[in-house]
């Protein structure tokens, strides 16, 4: 594979509890856009899903937490191939889109994604412009 997800920071710390208002509705983004899969789903003690994609998990759970201020980032390898995978399942960014941010005296060529929920995410490859 050309592009991978290869580690993944919760923005509070914490991938595996980001908050959706409605988790029915917003698994289908995840799966169909940004290629995640569901490992596992559950209603107690709240409604809840794992999901995977390449070398990373993610939690969803309609915790009554504000989506709107949290999310991930997400490291990247193969961005632009990646993002290229995200148009033909229907996302609508481009290369213009992808800008340059300093990370610890290290460039990353990054994107933002906000989820149709409202989460938030970042995808950045590592020393490439």
């Amino acid at each position: 594979m050309t592009h991978t997800l290869d580690n993944v920071f919760g923005y509070r710390g914490d991938a595996m509890h980001l908050p959706v208002p409605n988790l029915t509705a917003a698994l289908p983004f995840y799966e169909t856009v940004l290629g995640f899969r569901v490992v596992s789903r559950g209603d107690a003690p709240l409604p809840h899903a794992i999901l995977a994609r390449d070398r990373v998990q993610i939690g969803l759970e309609e915790n009554g937490g504000d989506p709107t201020q949290d999310g991930c980032a997400f490291h990247v390898r193969g961005l632009t191939a990646l993002f290229d995978e995200f148009a033909t399942r229907g996302l609508a960014k481009a290369p213009s889109d992808f800008g340059v941010e300093q990370r610890d005296g290290v460039a990353w060529t990054v994107c933002y994604v906000i989820a149709p929920d409202g989460l938030c995410y970042w995808f950045g490859e590592r020393g490439i412009t």
